[in-house]
């Protein structure tokens, strides 16, 4: 952490690729600072006790329910958030994935199946239906039977693959 003075701490911290530094009391958790401060409300605050995933989030690439760290825990690691998929206005592929499939009925689980499926598939390219439900099980959704959601991971598995491979110095 950078400093500690009286009621509030200073954080830097990444969140979608954008450097932030924070000043924040050291009870605010990270679901209020990325919507409160950064006007991210794709995502969700829904239960507010880590067991739902609509507030997913991934910190340094892991799957973390937003609504259950404190956002001091966040500094000097990186934030991603749905609304750091999509690149120059175009969807990435878990994204579009999700809409061609029609992986979301009201759309409140959606974000944060979008940022489970995003783990998943940096992880095992080619996973299992098992594999798939294992992974969406920490994400309530009471709308699509869930169906329609592990379809859209598997087309999700099938445009990364078929996306040309990036060059390492492009990816830089």
């Amino acid at each position: 952490m950078n400093s500690e003075t009286g009621s509030g701490l200073t954080i830097d911290f990444a969140v979608d690729g954008r450097a932030c530094t924070e000043r924040i009391a050291p009870r605010t958790v990270l679901l209020d600072l990325l919507r409160d401060r950064y006007g991210m409300t794709g995502v969700k605050a829904s239960c507010e006790r880590g067991v739902c995933g609509a507030c997913t989030t991934l910190i340094d690439g892991t799957p973390t329910a937003s609504c259950s760290v404190f956002a001091f825990s966040v500094d000097g690691r990186t934030v991603e958030t749905v609304a750091g998929q999509a690149v120059d206005g175009e969807l990435s592929p878990v994204q579009r994935a999700f809409a061609e499939c029609g992986g979301f009925q009201c759309g409140y689980c959606t974000p944060g199946m979008i940022m489970l499926t995003t783990a998943l598939l940096r992880e095992d390219p080619e996973p299992d239906d098992e594999t798939i439900r294992s992974w969406i099980s920490s994400n309530i959704c009471r709308c699509t039977g869930y169906q329609m959601i592990i379809d859209s991971v598997r087309r999700a598995a099938e445009l990364i693959a078929a996306e040309p491979a990036r060059d390492t110095e492009d990816a830089r």
